[in-house]
């Protein structure tokens, strides 16, 4: 990670100045173009998926990208983040589009009828995001309801240079190599599919149903490496699930910010934890707490960490950080990994006292014991064999719910 890269990573978000859109289409003229949505008393802006930009790949001048993702709480509209974080070029994004996937189509790029809306800029429907920044779109009169898929599809009409994206979405998404297909419901002319999100970080939507986000920050653990391709059998996803079940005063959506090989204090697999905070945590909207499930790839990579204070430290400055932003930080102790290939005892001794200072010394407002929740007994070095994907190192779908119902509620919203 060049010093160039990661200045622009840091570079506050850009939002775009809200002003009324064209009026309402006909309904055989394409999809509906964004309105002004008008605010209520109970209603607040709410952070409900996130996807952190964890590198780039090729561009593809021409294509149109379809990105699923999947909401955690609902509202009746929406606004999307769009992302050139990484990118060396501005941006061109020539349409770009929301709406709710079709039911019982997981694999599909097809959309409900009647649900496609354009996505607007400054009322504008293309857009050009300057490299290093983000971008949040104009208000989306759509009612988006918790649990369910969303299809985010934009075009990029010209070579804009390296995409910003999501190396690891465990998600099928969707490419159309050539034309404007951002507003096709049919979703025909997807014929790639992709494991990737591109240029899409986040979501955000409008309503009375939540009373704020939470984060997860973490690695691939967290990202949901070992869990069920397009399922979201992610452990934020079953905390997601358990959060609905809360009444609305105490109801959060949860954003995902795992990235796969991520450090605490390392750049790796995109810039570290450290260097993350504002783009992946803080700049998200009606963050209230954050969990930090992060430290393994510190301690197993290359240059290894073999000072357990580096990492106690490391935390500390996090939660530092979220303090003086009002936000709450849930800490978790890192979980087993002997028998993967990384594992060696002097290893093993580091996770292990970088557990205890995590247990005993009153780093964090809570703890989330995941150690305690996912290791075997007889051997307290491995994850239980029910929890193993095989690589003793991540967890399969009944290992993520057991490290969602680890988490105490009441330490989210107290």
């Amino acid at each position: 990670m060049t010093r160039a890269i990661k200045v622009r990573y840091l570079l506050a978000l850009l939002v775009a100045t809200l002003v009324p859109a064209p009026p309402l289409a006909r309904a055989d003229a394409g999809p509906t173009p964004g309105r002004v949505v008008t605010r209520t008393p109970s209603d607040m802006w709410t952070g409900t998926w996130e996807a952190a930009a964890s590198g780039t790949a090729p561009a593809l001048p021409g294509a149109s990208f379809r990105n699923v993702v999947h909401t955690s709480v609902g509202g009746r509209a929406a606004r999307v983040r769009l992302s050139n974080r990484l990118g060396t070029a501005p941006l061109r994004l020539g349409a770009v589009t929301l709406a709710l996937q079709r039911p019982g189509s997981p694999a599909s790029p097809r959309a409900v009828a009647g649900s496609m809306r354009t996505v607007t800029f400054g009322g504008a429907p293309s857009v050009t995001i300057p490299v290093g920044a983000d971008l949040v779109s104009d208000p989306v009169a759509l009612p988006v309801p918790a649990d369910t898929n969303l299809l985010v599809s934009l075009r990029t009409p010209t070579d804009s240079g390296p995409a910003t994206y999501h190396r690891s979405a465990l998600q099928a998404n969707f490419l159309a190599r050539e034309g404007d297909r951002t507003a096709e419901e049919s979703g025909a002319g997807y014929t790639t599919t992709l494991g990737n999100w591109y240029y899409v970080t986040g979501v955000d939507v409008l309503g009375p149903s939540a009373v704020g986000s939470v984060v997860t920050l973490g690695d691939s653990l967290t990202d949901g490496t070992g869990s069920t391709f397009s399922a979201n059998h992610r452990w934020p996803d079953r905390l997601a699930a358990r959060l609905r079940g809360l009444p609305p005063d105490r109801r959060l959506g949860v954003l995902n910010a795992g990235v796969a090989g991520n450090r605490v204090l390392l750049d790796g697999r995109g810039p570290s934890a450290l260097a993350r905070l504002d783009a992946d945590v803080f700049s998200r909207t009606g963050v209230r707490v954050v969990i930090v499930m992060e430290g393994i790839n510190d301690i197993k990579g290359t240059p290894e960490q073999t000072d357990p204070r580096a990492l106690e430290d490391a935390y500390r400055r996090i939660v530092r950080r979220a303090h003086a932003r009002g936000i709450r930080v849930i800490g978790a102790t890192i979980t087993p990994y002997g028998g993967h290939s990384a594992y060696t005892g002097a290893r093993e001794a580091v996770r292990q006292a970088v557990n205890a200072a995590v247990r005993t010394r009153g780093l964090f407002d809570g703890l989330a014991d995941f150690d305690a929740t996912v290791r075997d007994p007889a051997h307290p070095s491995r994850i239980l064999p029910a929890y193993d994907p095989g690589d003793h190192l991540h967890f399969d779908d009944a290992g993520m719910k057991a490290l969602a119902d680890t988490i105490d509620l009441t330490t989210l919203t107290p």
